[in-house]
């Protein structure tokens, strides 16, 4: 039993969309200057992560979820892929319009295991930011024409965000990043998105993007149900834990150590990203240093381990 972290190596997507900040706000070694996304815990097979340290270095994370299922309390008659997937985006212009699907379309229409519920931490935000978050058809047969006929202006619904805010997004909710947003977002382990506009943007070939407004318009929520989740705060010694959400797939928490902290893990398995500062963490005798942009999960057989310095932490568990 893996009585340490699992330190994992992030997996670059470049897009359309992307930028540099992934390298400049976060030190990585991007591919390119268009590099949009960086799955940070990823055990799904478009972008698996490899693991760092320990008896299982150089294994990918989907590997440990199929062959060493205890590290994450995981059931021996569950055959199901591992549960989530955490990315950091820079968007360094517009995303598409997007929506996703819940569990039973992803099941039944793509043959995938899961929907895709996710969730935003704004990492930093140019004045201004916004993102598109819902829209606003009241029937469905209004949303359609709405979308036949192009009146994005009139039809998304759009609000601004900064630094700190967080969004939950549930399957059905249109929603896309504004340019100039880096966000953490945490989502169930799906990689099916419906592109609903694109701004009519073409590649270097001169290409459109492929649109998906069949299914788009079959999987979005109408009306728009927006979710505000109630954040709940708790001080232990010398760290500020806010829970962000707690919702069906996943809850979410920002930790905010100014100091020292004794904590107990009694979750199936925590995924951690530090986002800001630097940290040590002591557990069984041995010390690790937590840096900017770095990312783990605790397994099931770490019970205790000690926080000291000045960072903050997003935090994640099913």
């Amino acid at each position: 039993m893996y009585k340490e972290p699992i330190f994992l190596q992030p997996v670059f997507q470049e897009r359309i969309w992307g930028g540099q900040k992934l390298r400049t706000e976060y030190g990585y070694n991007i591919p390119s200057e268009q590099t949009g996304e960086a799955w940070v815990i990823s055990a799904h097979p478009n972008g698996p992560s490899v693991i760092q340290n320990g008896p299982l270095q150089g294994k990918t994370l989907k590997e440990a979820w199929e062959g060493h299922g205890e590290l994450f309390q995981k059931r021996e008659d569950n055959d199901e892929a591992y549960p989530l997937l955490v990315k950091i985006l820079d968007a360094n212009a517009d995303l598409s319009v997007q929506v996703h699907p819940d569990d039973n379309f992803a099941r039944e229409v793509e043959g995938q295991p899961y929907g895709k519920t996710e969730c935003w931490y704004v990492l930093s935000a140019e004045e201004e930011s916004e993102i598109v978050f819902g829209h606003h058809a009241e029937t469905r047969e209004q949303m359609e024409q709405m979308m036949d006929e192009g009146m994005w202006d009139e039809f998304l619904q759009r609000v601004k965000v900064k630094k700190g805010d967080f969004i939950y997004v549930p399957s059905g909710t249109l929603h896309a990043i504004g340019k100039g947003i880096v966000i953490l977002e945490t989502q169930q382990s799906s990689d099916i998105t419906y592109r609903v506009y694109d701004y009519d943007r073409t590649d270097a070939q001169g290409n459109k993007r492929e649109l998906h407004l069949d299914r788009a318009k079959q999987v979005t929520t109408v009306p728009h149900q927006p979710v505000n989740p109630t954040p709940e705060q708790a001080l232990i010694d010398d760290i500020t834990m806010t829970k962000l959400v707690e919702a069906q797939y996943f809850t979410v928490s920002h930790w905010q150590l100014k100091g020292r902290s004794m904590q107990k893990q009694d979750k199936d398995f925590l995924q951690v990203s530090v986002v800001e500062g630097d940290a040590e963490m002591m557990m069984n005798g041995k010390t690790y240093e937590l840096n900017k942009g770095t990312h783990f999960i605790l397994p099931s057989g770490v019970v205790e381990y000690e926080l000291n310095g000045d960072a903050e932490f997003i935090v994640s568990w099913t």
